[in-house]
């Protein structure tokens, strides 16, 4: 049982510069939905974040490009805490696949990329400007109580993970 565990484990710390990289790749998967106003992509967006929310890059060809591939080229790695990147990917597996549902459940179509469109500013602004939105509400809800994160002073406060960077 605690190989399965370990196997929907997710790293602790992360490598921001993959994550970066992923982020931009998502950014590219949701401009492609949104200007050829095609639903696939979105399906793949979906999966990619609910593969990484489970297991981390383990069982997503994205994550894996950009940790395996991608990431080590651009030495060195710049480590940063799991646990609002992990927060931040629940938020985009919730919003891709609610993008499904808007547009093959209840056809509404505009609403569905709408929504691609918000997941194209929100990935792009990780990717090229290290602002990660979900972390940011990962640290107001640590504040707050709201989910656990006292053993992370980073999660609790992003502007120490600006810090870090400088």
């Amino acid at each position: 049982m605690s190989g399965v565990r370990e196997f929907f484990s997710f790293p602790d710390p992360v490598n921001e510069k993959a994550v970066r990289v992923t982020a931009a790749g998502v950014a590219l998967l949701a401009l492609s939905a949104v200007v050829l106003q095609r639903p696939e992509p979105l399906i793949l967006l979906a999966y990619g974040f609910v593969a990484r929310t489970a297991a981390g890059p383990r069982l997503s060809p994205l994550a894996l490009f950009s940790t395996r591939v991608v990431a080590p080229r651009l030495a060195p790695p710049r480590p940063v805490p799991g646990p609002p990147k992990r927060f931040a990917q629940a938020l985009g597996a919730t919003v891709s696949v609610l993008t499904l549902v808007l547009y093959y459940a209840l056809s509404w179509h505009v609403a569905a990329f709408v929504l691609a469109g918000m997941m194209v500013v929100l990935a792009t602004l990780e990717s090229a400007l290290r602002i990660c939105v979900g972390c940011m509400i990962h640290a107001w809800l640590v504040r707050k109580d709201v989910v656990q994160g006292a053993e992370c002073a980073a999660c609790a406060d992003v502007s120490l993970l600006a810090r870090s960077a400088r």
